[in-house]
């Protein structure tokens, strides 16, 4: 690795952690709301239990999803936005 590249890249994750512990802003944020969990399951016509079963979580998970006290991240984000763009392809894919 080229010094410059290597001392670019130091930078960068001194910054991170500088990031990280509050201690400077980052310069621009990525935010993906996650959709209304209850007007998906809805759509698909699916009770609690049957639509946390579906997508690989815990019924209490999903209530705490729905009654706003916690919220998706990760795949399980990214699942229920397929679904609320196309639940009938999810429940095509996770049937299957």
């Amino acid at each position: 690795m080229k010094e410059k590249d290597f001392s670019n890249l130091l930078a960068s994750i001194k910054e991170a952690g500088q990031i990280k512990s509050g201690c400077k802003k980052p310069s621009r944020v990525f935010k993906i709301d996650a959709p209304s969990i209850k007007v998906i399951r809805r759509k698909l016509h699916l009770s609690q239990s049957e639509f946390a079963l579906m997508i690989g979580v815990s019924t209490s998970t999903l209530q705490n999803w729905e009654q706003g006290r916690r919220k998706p991240d990760g795949p399980a984000k990214a699942l229920l936005k397929v679904a609320s763009q196309n639940p009938e392809a999810v429940m095509e894919a996770l049937h299957s």
